[in-house]
């Protein structure tokens, strides 16, 4: 770490360390405010507050203008980073489970700094009682999408016959898959299931690399599946995300892995 670096670190641990001071950058940045409003808002006496905003003017995150207090420029950068890591920290706990007790090196490190955009993802356990609850509840998801892309990592019957299924029977009316080259080749050599790869609504992009990502992006939501710590895949465990924000982060995920498509076709051209 820097010299600069170093400083700013000390700044943003100054900041988050002290509840009152959070809570004054997270208030002011939402509007500008006036001290009685911010002593309604906070349930804090004046000098408390007062205290507080007076070490944010010192290290010029706050200013004050006549009877109101807003945002410096780099208060307004500093509030932004500070929800965007209080959010990755939220997102992280509600799912505290399943991002612990996977390998997250199958997912690039931006998208990883980027987990507030999966803060309304829940997860879909299989239980003893019920050990398809997770399979189960994917192969649900499926049917309500027109449009798919799927990273696929493992060669599963149950997942390629479904997806065969549903592109016959129109349910489907796209279908983007990022598969590893032997599964690909285990697909040809099913006199059924072989059928998927000459279908015109499907495109196929194999790699030859380690995936250990099961992704599923469509119209209506994304589903993530991941491998254990000691490379086994987990199918007893999906994570489901149904808004905008969680769709961006699918999105980017998917493209990542497109792009090591293109990376070695332009190393084969060069």
């Amino acid at each position: 770490m820097s010299k600069n670096e170093n400083h700013e670190f000390k700044n943003i641990k100054y900041i988050l360390t002290s509840t009152m001071r959070t809570k004054l950058i997270i208030s002011i940045y939402e509007k500008e405010k006036n001290l009685e409003e911010l002593r309604n808002e906070l349930k804090k006496p004046s000098a408390t507050i007062l205290h507080g905003l007076k070490e944010l003017e010192n290290l010029n995150f706050v200013k004050k203008i006549n009877k109101n207090y807003s945002l410096t420029s780099n208060g307004y950068l500093l509030a932004v980073n500070m929800l965007k890591l209080i959010e990755n920290w939220y997102s992280i706990n509600k799912n505290e489970i399943f991002w612990n007790r996977h390998d997250l090196k199958c997912i690039p490190k931006d998208l990883l700094k980027k987990l507030y955009q999966l803060k309304n993802s829940y997860c879909i356990n299989s239980t003893n009682d019920d050990l398809s609850k997770a399979l189960t509840t994917y192969i649900e998801l499926l049917r309500e999408s027109k449009n798919l892309k799927i990273i696929l990592p493992i060669f599963s019957e149950i997942h390629i016959e479904n997806l065969l299924n549903l592109v016959e029977k129109g349910i489907i009316n796209n279908l983007s898959l990022i598969t590893r080259e032997e599964i690909i080749k285990s697909i040809n050599e099913h006199p059924k299931f072989k059928e998927i790869l000459n279908l015109n609504n499907v495109k196929v992009t194999t790699l030859n690399l380690p995936i250990n990502i099961f992704l599923t992006c469509s119209d209506e939501f994304i589903s993530l599946t991941l491998f254990f710590k000691d490379g086994h895949y987990d199918d007893s465990q999906l994570l489901i995300d149904r808004s905008e924000e969680g769709a961006t982060w699918g999105e980017s995920l998917f493209e990542y892995y497109m792009g090591k498509e293109y990376d070695k076709e332009k190393m084969i051209v060069e």
